[in-house]
């Protein structure tokens, strides 16, 4: 099913680790740009300004192709209205084929082919079904995870994600008021047992090239676990669904449990990054709490904004105070020291990493000889002389 080859996939990974243990001062400058020499890998782009450049690029090649099929087609075809986007959806994916069987992998210019193809597979759907949202959602979600097995495509993968979440929301509208009334913990248990098979899917993980894509799955559900029954999120969804209008001392049905919702979720990551050490989680955690003292903000007004956010502010520095006096003398577990590895995942292949510099590199390189000269000698033994 991927269209690259496994060998350069499992060598931009240990590329990408070298850089990791670079940075972190295990390796120097030359054993790093010696494992970049000797290790083929694909044509890709790591500077994300570089290959934002690319992908602008790729954009205006693609809509010239397009462009000049629609010059072509509009002169003699009247139907091509109808199947225009179609062909322009294949142009997409044809392009993103070739340039993959030219080692293109992350550098813009497939970004532009990939995310086009889907978009207007999107669109030709949508045309056709006249605006159905469930069916264009289905095809968008079957599309872009091809998308992601074929050619290890992150942004499709982030694509899949969304365009499932739709199936499931637009789904339950066909059900009418009962589906939009349960959608919230739908939605929640969605993400849980997608959580949860993705997390097995990392802690079972055989061939390397798949951990980025179900990190990035798994750490989607978390965020959608905590918006699904966020008050904020339900009441306002409530609101625009089923038109439910919170009258003055009035709530939302169940609302006592979307409030404890709301603040026990993120405490909940927060105390679970910190045990296992994940720092995706620990940053959801810190926006999730952040989102849940703006949603009490945005109905109940304690305090004057000014006010609030000075306490706030001098709340938010006690903590950082205290917990770098409590924790920058630490040398492990929890600590304030500088981590010398950022990626947790940098020892993965460390042993495969060490084998290719060791052994692959320079085969034909005699090592140094040693100052101390041995053998000689005739005493005792063959090939001894009785001298130093």
């Amino acid at each position: 099913m991927i269209v690259h080859d496994k060998n350069l996939l499992d060598n931009l990974a240990l590329v990408e680790e070298a850089d990791t243990l670079k940075s972190g001062g295990f390796i120097s400058k030359e054993q790093r740009d010696l494992i970049k020499k000797e290790l083929p890998v694909f044509r890709s782009q790591s500077n994300i300004l570089v290959r934002l450049g690319f992908f602008l690029l790729g954009s205006f090649l693609y809509s010239s192709m397009c462009g000049t099929i629609s010059l072509f087609a509009l002169s003699g075809l009247e139907f091509f209205f109808h199947i225009g986007f179609y062909v322009f959806a294949a142009v997409g994916f044809f392009g993103a084929e070739l340039l993959a069987n030219r080692q293109y992998h992350g550098h813009g210019l497939d970004d532009a082919f990939i995310l086009g193809g889907i978009s207007n597979l999107g669109v030709a759907i949508a045309m056709t079904t006249e605006g159905y949202e469930l069916v264009i959602a289905f095809f968008v979600a079957i599309s872009s995870f091809i998308m992601y097995r074929r050619f290890l495509h992150l942004l499709s993968l982030l694509v899949f994600c969304i365009a499932a979440t739709a199936i499931l929301f637009y789904g339950l509208f066909e059900f009418g008021a009962i589906g939009k009334t349960i959608l919230p913990f739908a939605a929640m248990l969605f993400a849980a047992g997608f959580y949860f098979f993705t997390k097995k899917g990392i802690d079972n993980l055989t061939q390397v090239y798949y951990y980025k894509g179900l990190l990035l799955a798994n750490s989607f559900c978390l965020v959608l676990f905590y918006l699904s029954c966020n008050y904020l999120v339900v009441r306002e969804l409530s609101a625009a669904l089923l038109g439910n209008e919170v009258l003055p001392g009035k709530d939302i049905p169940f609302a006592i449990f979307f409030y404890a919702f709301t603040f026990v979720v993120p405490v909940l990551y927060l105390v679970q990054a910190l045990r296992t050490k994940d720092r995706i989680m620990l940053w959801i955690s810190f926006l999730a709490i952040g989102f849940s003292i703006f949603t009490i903000r945005f109905y109940y007004s304690v305090l004057p904004i000014e006010i609030a956010l000075t306490l706030g502010g001098l709340v938010l520095f006690a903590i950082a105070y205290f917990s770098i006096k409590k924790l920058k003398e630490k040398e492990s577990g929890l600590t304030f020291k500088p981590d010398r590895i950022n990626n947790s995942n940098a020892f993965l292949n460390a042993e495969a990493l060490i084998v290719a510099s060791t052994f692959g590199m320079k085969p034909g390189v005699k090592p140094e000889s040693s100052p101390m000269e041995f053998g000689g000698g005739g005493f005792s033994g063959g090939g001894s002389e009785g001298n130093f």
